[in-house]
């Protein structure tokens, strides 16, 4: 499991709710990414928890700033403001279900 990218600089105006982080599992068998976390550990906050979801192998998802799209697993942090600064990158950090950190991402270039 991997982030691949951060689109850090959304087109919605003020809220940039359509920023988004995209994870990988580049692995040969499904994952299960309940209770894994995904978190802004540049800043500390805000942190996605996932729900039960199995991610096939080679399949893509998106946790989206504050939007909803389904053909990407659905997934939002459900935040009314930007995470990802535009002009000091944040990291990104992917943790399974016991605490691993298990991948980190930064930016440029993003998605």
């Amino acid at each position: 499991m991997v982030i691949e990218c951060i689109f850090f600089d959304g087109l919605v105006p003020r809220s940039e709710s359509d920023e988004y982080v995209q994870v990988a599992n580049l692995g040969t068998s499904a994952v299960n990414l309940e209770s894994w976390l995904l978190q802004d550990v540049a800043d500390g906050s805000p942190t996605f928890i996932f729900p039960s979801y199995a991610i096939g192998a080679g399949k893509r998802i998106r946790v989206y700033t504050n939007e909803t799209h389904p053909e990407w697993g659905g997934f939002s942090f459900q935040r009314g403001g930007p995470i990802w600064n535009n002009s000091d990158p944040d990291v990104a950090g992917l943790f399974d279900s016991q605490g691993v950190q298990v991948s980190t991402k930064s930016y440029p270039p993003g998605c």
